[in-house]
């Protein structure tokens, strides 16, 4: 814990929150608190969908990554990697 907050007690914070009251009138303190509850909600949301799009996209490179180093003769059979057929083998060895 921050050694500042050692001397903020209850004698502390009713002295802000009177003069809050003083400054921004006790009318508009309410409006002030609701707008602050919801800019940190919006916060909150901003940042999930931050984590969210950063996880999609490393998903993604991780994706790409595996695709680049996949051998891509892995997908081609024997039979159609030259364009042709190939016969079967028989017992003579190599035609």
């Amino acid at each position: 814990m921050h050694p500042i907050f050692a001397f903020i007690d209850a004698p502390i914070i009713i002295g802000i929150v009177a003069l809050a009251a003083l400054l921004f009138g006790a009318d508009k303190l309410p409006k002030l608190a609701r707008s602050a509850g919801q800019a940190k909600k919006e916060f909150i949301q901003g940042q999930a969908d931050a984590d969210a799009a950063a996880e999609k996209a490393r998903a993604d490179a991780r994706e790409r990554a595996a695709a680049a180093a996949a051998d891509p003769m892995d997908a081609v059979s024997p039979a159609n990697a030259a364009g042709q057929e190939i016969p079967a083998p028989t017992d003579k060895g190599t035609l």
